[in-house]
């Protein structure tokens, strides 16, 4: 344990050696490591299943996928790559835990409580992004929920605490954080923010470019994931990767942009601080806010997301069936009251505004629409856990909700169109409203990167409207009216251990395992060096503490080998240390 008022050090975690390394292994860990030493002369091969996606959904973690795995091959490991289509590869990891090692890109955040969900042992029983990974550990947990009620240099500092612990017990191997690159044209739209179309105030600060035609009335966008044409539901985990056009058919309470928080269906929020009840906020909501239907937005509704989002079942079953999207969230809520029909008051108890604030960001959720989807779920020919109720797995291919721009209409796997929804409060011309030049959104479905930006070159569509891999800027000469944007993202590509599996509860092997990647080397062959390698997930960010930064090598598990090139005698000698042993003959590792 590091003394309380003290910053951990990377020199004394490296001294404290295997027993930090131990107890960081919770009580799993420890567990799977008992048994592992107890089978160290089994003749059986450690056996590894690596998942991740095709090449055409994306290029770069099969890359990674593939490095991995010749990796594992190298020092004795059995290692095969299982490509699965996206969704099940969400289906896989986050609902069923169906899963030994995964590749693939983390949820952007914006703070870093998002860590607590992801990590926290409460959430070890959960599906969705709370924490998949199985890992249990006291000390983490009680980083994890001190961050949560300190602010300014206190919250830095156990901030750092946390970034030192998730580096030791490695349930992800942090890799790199890419550089989304989107291709636009700038001849009938303008204002395209530096292509961070990953934020849904993008579109609406679109203007009409000044050399442009009239009546361009449709903003044409092009993806590579069809997921949206034809799931619509913004809590169902396996179909939602970030992506503004849902944002665009669901309003929160509040919204960031440009790193702040700003009121949206909230026309203002009070916030207040006591010692008998913490922080809480009173919200009232803006005039005449209503839902694509007709029906008015009002206080019930929003009572009812927070109560239906901690509980879908809303008590009708025999579990609590908590929303896996959004659960870092509102998780953050003790208790919501309706004043009246416009005003409510939300308790978060012992925390700050600071971290309190996030829970405003959920989307609002008709409760005349959702209300009826609290029964279980039961899917055809589709494996799902146990407490799934239906509103985590419903398509909603006709979502009702209040945002900007409502449904027109759908093809699946093929096209998209949002019409805009003008009795929005924010849509308009007045001082605090977006005047959006277009009425509609038209988005098309292209087979790959390269169709995406051709589509865009050629005229056929205005942008690109999720990112390209950076090999497609060999075709894109960027000249006008063709605009290339590189912006930085914070949806990093990890590799996913499962710590509820043998071997991956021991963490001196997962600490080996993630010392067969090169995360430098991936980011400039992989990403052509659109990526920053990383040693945090906290990288980039006021919160990485300084001795994580990147300095050519990962401060704690660095690569064993050179420019990519893996030395297969030292990482072998890293899984010995792990206490596991190779046979004679045939080099293989053993469990």
């Amino acid at each position: 344990m590091t003394a309380p008022d003290s910053v951990p050090t990377l020199s004394r975690r490296k001294l404290l050696g295997g027993v930090s390394a131990g107890l960081a292994a919770g009580s799993a860990g420890c567990l799977q490591y008992a048994r592992s030493l107890a089978n160290r002369e089994s003749p059986e091969q450690v056996s590894v299943t690596i998942k991740t996606v095709p090449a055409d959904d994306d290029e770069a973690a099969v890359q990674i996928a593939r490095t991995l795995q010749k990796n594992m091959t190298a020092v004795g490991i059995d290692a095969d790559i299982e490509l699965v289509e996206i969704t099940r590869l969400f289906r896989d990891v986050l609902l069923n835990q169906a899963f030994d090692v995964y590749v693939g890109q983390f949820p952007p955040y914006h703070d870093p409580d998002f860590l607590r969900s992801a990590l926290h042992s409460t959430f070890v029983t959960e599906q969705g992004w709370q924490n998949p990974f199985g890992v249990s550990d006291l000390g983490l947990d009680e980083q994890l929920t001190a961050q949560r009620t300190t602010a300014g240099a206190d919250r830095q500092r156990t901030v750092a605490d946390v970034a030192n612990s998730v580096a030791e017990i490695q349930p992800f191997a942090t890799v790199c954080f890419p550089e989304e690159i989107t291709v636009a044209r700038t001849d009938r739209f303008g204002n395209w923010d530096g292509g961070r179309f990953a934020k849904p105030i993008s579109y609406l600060t679109l203007d009409q470019a000044e050399s442009g035609p009239d009546d361009a009335t449709t903003l044409g966008l092009v993806l590579t994931d069809d997921r949206i044409t034809k799931n619509l539901n913004p809590i169902a985990v396996e179909y939602r990767r970030p992506n503004p056009l849902t944002d665009l058919l669901y309003d929160p309470l509040m919204r960031r942009e440009d790193g702040d928080v700003r009121p949206w269906l909230a026309g203002d929020v009070t916030w207040r601080r006591t010692e008998a009840t913490g922080v809480t906020a009173t919200v009232e909501l803006r005039e005449e806010t209503s839902f694509h239907d007709g029906e008015a937005l009002t206080a019930a509704d929003v009572v009812f997301t927070y109560r239906f989002l901690d509980d879908t079942s809303l008590g009708t079953g025999d579990m609590h069936v908590p929303s896996p999207t959004f659960r870092g969230r509102t998780s953050l809520v003790e208790s919501i009251e309706r004043l009246d029909d416009r005003t409510v008051q939300i308790g978060f108890g012992e925390t700050t505004e600071e971290v309190a604030v996030r829970a405003l960001t959920v989307p609002i959720l008709p409760a005349h629409v959702w209300e009826a989807k609290t029964g279980s779920a039961n899917l055809a020919g589709i494996d799902i856990s146990e407490g799934v109720t239906q509103a985590l797995v419903w398509a909603n291919t006709d979502p009702v909700g209040s945002g900007p721009f409502r449904l027109e209409s759908r093809t699946p796997a093929e096209r998209l169109v949002l019409s805009r929804f003008d009795d929005h409060p924010l849509i308009g011309t007045g001082p605090e409203q977006f005047d959006v030049p277009f009425e509609r959104i038209a988005v098309q479905v292209a087979p790959s990167d390269g169709a995406a930006a051709s589509l865009v070159t050629e005229g056929t569509v205005d942008a690109t409207g999720d990112p390209v891999h950076p090999k497609v800027l060999e075709n894109v000469t960027g000249e006008e009216p063709i605009e290339r944007f590189v912006a930085d993202s914070r949806a990093f590509y990890h590799v996913g251990f499962n710590a509820r599996r043998e071997p991956f509860g021991n963490v001196r092997f997962r600490q080996a395992l993630a010392r067969l990647l090169d995360s430098e080397h991936v980011a400039e062959t992989v990403f052509d060096g659109y990526a920053a390698p990383a040693a945090t997930p906290l990288a980039g960010t006021s919160w990485e503490p300084p001795e994580f930064r990147w300095d050519g090598t990962d401060p704690v598990v660095p690569f064993a080998g050179t420019d990519g090139d893996l030395d297969a005698p030292t990482a072998r000698a890293t899984f010995r240390e792990a206490g596991y042993a190779y046979d004679s003959d045939e080099g293989r590792l053993l469990k």
